[in-house]
């Protein structure tokens, strides 16, 4: 039997490739049902953002988890290194709280979505778990400058015990206040 992250021994070192492993395991196990039921409470959940935000919101993370759970489950890489397991244990805790807070079946699906893509995304690529070009309210963009991911709202999600912010790669952009 395959192991899922709720199955990892934390007590051990976890090396990228295992962590890997045992989310494309789980990327494997979703259904097409269940893409479908996030992208309808992500539909809902952006019903009050403005329109023209609303729209990018709901056509690039439709995408984005299309495109990043066929990612995960091809994924053939070689991760070196390991995985920090402390902080996996922290973030895994948050996405829990977030998949026992859900109000619905739409919302528990996408929160097991969003765990998937955003451990790998996280732990193994060390990339943002937003995706490049995600557009914030204001107009304010996440990008890359070089070797750096720079996040317009990082620095005000911080103590939002809900947010994943404080797990992400990326950095505060600094020429927006």
């Amino acid at each position: 039997m395959k192991e899922r992250l709720e199955d990892l021994d934390i007590n051990m070192k976890i090396t990228k490739n295992h962590l890997r492993d045992v989310v494309k395991f789980e990327a494997k196990n979703l259904h097409m049902k269940d893409i479908m039921l996030a992208a309808s409470f992500l539909r809902e959940d952006a019903k009050y953002m403005p329109l023209s935000y609303r729209e990018d919101y709901i056509e690039r993370f439709s995408k984005a988890f299309f495109s990043r759970i066929k990612d995960i489950k091809e994924d053939k890489n070689n991760y070196h290194g390991y995985v920090d397991t402390g902080k996996l244990i922290e973030f895994l805790m948050v996405i829990d709280k977030q998949s026992n807070d859900a109000r619905g079946n739409n919302e528990r699906c996408f929160v097991r979505i969003a765990r998937i893509i955003a451990t790998y995304t996280t732990f193994i690529l060390e990339e943002p778990i937003h995706p490049i070009g995600t557009k914030f309210p204001g107009g304010f963009v996440l990008h890359q400058e070089e070797d750096s991911y720079l996040c317009p709202v990082k620095n005000r999600q911080l103590n939002n015990p809900s947010a994943l912010c404080k797990f992400c790669v990326s950095v505060q952009d600094e020429s927006v206040n």
